[in-house]
């Protein structure tokens, strides 16, 4: 029999797509521990769902993708707990993060703190007008502890990332794409459909190669360039090998769309 807390998180598969969405409307989808154990688990299930391509990660309701962590429940915590909170949230942020399938973040309203870290480990973030993104934490004594700190800066650069991380302040959807924060911005009413767009967009693609594609991009901009160049051309060579590259190629050749098998 499923707990209460089970029902805080819901995971619903459609056509192809997986999607998870937060539902803790008194708390703007804030998470504590009981919804990271359920994240994180339904999130390795529609890794392991060979007929999911992509995975969607939500909040419900118009208010807040996730407002940040439990700060009720972060209070009581000393310092030991506290290194057991940030690793849970290191742990399901590599989990998005290394996904062999896209994660798409579909942010609707506040997206703080963990959120916004949660948020930054996605592959793609699609987010509504009334988007606000921010990382608060010093605002409250402490610094980011799922990767804020460094994630944040690979993807705005050391300025930005050093006057959000240091100043707490939020900014709106429109800074967000301005800066590379976010892929699109649109109405409210719009989100989900967009999010559909770059779903269409990614589920006719071989997963092994949108997978790879993660890899040469994670990996590559940690290591150095001449590093980086040959592990890219030893994922080429891997890629090279599979039935999707002959199929992908003759379909090109054949004028037709190619049908992938992920093989």
């Amino acid at each position: 029999m499923e707990d209460k807390k089970r029902k805080e998180v819901f995971v619903e598969k459609k056509d192809g797509k997986g999607f998870i969405t937060i539902d803790r409307p008194k708390v703007l989808n804030a998470i504590d521990w009981e919804t990271f154990f359920h994240l994180q688990n339904s999130l390795e299930e529609l890794i392991a769902d060979q007929e999911v391509r992509v995975i969607i990660l939500t909040g419900a309701g118009e208010k807040a993708f996730i407002s940040g962590g439990d700060v009720i429940e972060e209070l009581k915590m000393d310092g030991l707990v506290s290194y057991k909170w940030a690793l849970t949230g290191h742990k399901l942020c590599s989990a998005i993060e290394n996904s062999p399938k896209p994660v798409i973040a579909a942010i609707n309203g506040y997206a703080l703190g963990g959120g916004f870290e949660i948020a930054m480990a996605c592959d793609l973030r699609i987010c509504s007008d009334n988007a606000k993104f921010g990382a608060p934490e010093s605002k409250l004594g402490v610094c980011c502890g799922f990767g804020g700190n460094i994630r944040l800066p690979r993807i705005v650069g050391i300025t930005k990332a050093k006057e959000m991380l240091m100043t707490g302040r939020m900014i709106d959807a429109a800074e967000a794409y301005r800066i590379g924060l976010v892929n699109s911005v649109v109405e409210q009413k719009n989100l989900m459909a967009e999010v559909d767009s770059y779903c269409k967009d990614l589920m006719n693609k071989s997963i092994n190669v949108l997978d790879v594609i993660k890899h040469a991009v994670n990996y590559g901009s940690e290591i150095d360039l001449r590093s980086a160049l040959q592990y890219e051309a030893a994922l080429f060579g891997v890629i090279s090998a599979t039935e999707d590259k002959v199929e992908g190629m003759k379909a090109f050749l054949e004028k037709r769309t190619p049908v992938f098998k992920d093989k």
